[in-house]
């Protein structure tokens, strides 16, 4: 026994760090498709639940990081496809997936892509109503852009053939469904408006899935639409089929049965309109004509009695008139220009530029003598007043009071007045202003 190799011995942790190592590096990161089942979202936010299909299950935890940013409510029995870490938990030994993102697999997904295709493309103002292009009343040729295997363009000829047969038809073959269906249709729709023979275009397909009519839900094929000079009408689907095309469109029908019907005008309608035209041109034909009659036998009874020459003496009457008149109102006006001729003439004399100079020089002479004067006057008024305030100053003045015997003693250190005795000590240096220059004084004795 001794002899034999050691075997080695895992413990249950390490078996399990192991295992989910190796787990984790075989498989990396996985798409996984299936459907929720056991629920949870804690107040933690992290996510627990169980991915099934028909024959397995698998344990999976979506942490709160990733799961803040779902844009959709996980719920039970939602099918769903997520990109998940392969691991192992290991206090417990379980199989599980690490979550990093979830989306809604089949028609879930697509209804999402759908609206926010949709709600993009509108707020570019790609399906405005103000871009919409009428549709022409009637068509002098019709183009159909379909698959031309299919019961779509069956049913469209059919409508086309029944409501007015005279109407050209072009069909533009395309695959409406598949990988390559959106490069088709969009090389259609571009063959068929750079064309210039169609006045309207039927975008049409059968009814499907929302993913068989996918195609139609492109954006390229959207853009394809909105860029078309030609009319475009789609009949896509069923009546309760929406797809991107159907709001870039021109006009909208519910089935491509309902699309012919939109773009062909009725024939039989037409016919009856024909008819009820041309009994109201024959009405209008015969009412006009005998208008004419009437009115033409009228001018030719007036003719007869208005002559040519008639008129013509009447005209030579009334000429010689204006001219009598004429040469009165100028001989009148000439009359009326001489009287004010010489009115003008008067004023004019009177208001000679020689007179109103000598005027003017007079008035400047008397004007000049009297400012003279005036100037004059008021500087003796000034003067006197000068003279006057100049004697009342000096009466007030202390130059006037120390004429008079006064004195005014100052301290000489800071120059105050001195009123008191008590405001000077003995020893400090005065200052006394006479009537004629100052005296410089030491105090000896201060007494009351």
């Amino acid at each position: 026994m001794s002899a034999l190799p050691a075997r080695p011995v895992y413990t249950v942790s390490r078996l399990n760090r192991e295992a989910r190592f190796l787990l984790n590096e075989s498989f990396g990161l996985v798409w996984i498709e299936g459907e929720i089942s056991n629920f949870a979202a804690p107040i933690s936010g992290h996510l627990y639940f169980t991915l099934k299909d028909a024959d397995s299950q698998v344990r999976c935890a979506m942490f709160r990081p990733q799961a803040r940013l779902l844009n959709f409510k996980p719920r039970n029995g939602s099918q769903i496809l997520a990109l998940a870490q392969v691991g192992l938990y290991e206090p417990r030994g379980e199989f599980q997936l690490i979550v990093e993102s979830l989306e809604e697999a089949g028609d879930g997904a697509l209804l999402r892509e759908f609206e926010a295709l949709k709600q993009r493309l509108a707020a570019e103002g790609l399906f405005d109503a103000a871009r919409k292009r009428p549709l022409p009343a009637l068509p002098g040729c019709i183009g159909v852009i379909t698959s031309p295997t299919g019961a779509a363009v069956r049913d469209v000829l059919s409508v086309l053939k029944r409501r007015f047969p005279a109407i050209p038809v072009i069909v533009f073959p395309t695959k409406v469904q598949g990988v390559e269906a959106k490069a088709e249709v969009i090389r259609a729709l571009g063959r068929a408006d750079r064309s210039g023979l169609c006045d309207v275009l039927i975008l049409a397909r059968g009814g499907g899935s929302l993913e068989d009519l996918w195609t139609f839900n492109e954006e390229a094929v959207a853009r394809a639409i909105a860029a078309c000079r030609t009319p475009v009408v789609t009949g896509i689907g069923h009546e309760i089929d929406f797809t991107i095309a159907d709001f870039a469109a021109d006009l909208r029908a519910p089935t491509p049965s309902a699309a012919a019907e939109a773009v062909s005008p009725d024939a039989g309608e037409w016919i009856e309109r024909f008819l009820r035209l041309e009994n109201r041109l024959r009405l209008a034909t015969g009412s006009g004509l005998e208008r004419w009659n009437t009115k033409l036998g009228f001018l030719d009874r007036r003719l007869r009695q208005a002559h040519p020459e008639q008129r013509m003496r009447r005209q030579y009457q009334r000429l010689d008139e204006l001219e009598t008149r004429l040469r009165r109102a100028v001989r009148l006006g000439l009359s009326q220009l001489e009287s004010r001729l010489g009115i003008h003439l008067a004023r004019f004399a009177r208001h000679h530029p020689v007179s109103r100079l000598q005027m003017a020089r007079s008035r400047v002479d008397q004007y000049q003598g009297r400012l003279v004067a005036e100037m004059r006057r008021r500087l003796e008024q000034s003067r006197q007043y000068s003279g006057e305030l100049g004697h009342r100053l000096h009466s007030v003045s202390p130059l006037a009071t120390l004429e008079r015997g006064y004195a005014i003693v100052r301290r000489s250190e800071d120059g105050t007045i001195l009123r008191s005795y008590r405001n000077v000590k003995a020893g400090e240096t005065i200052e006394t202003k006479l009537a004629e220059g100052t005296l410089l004084s030491r105090v000896e004795e201060c007494r009351e």
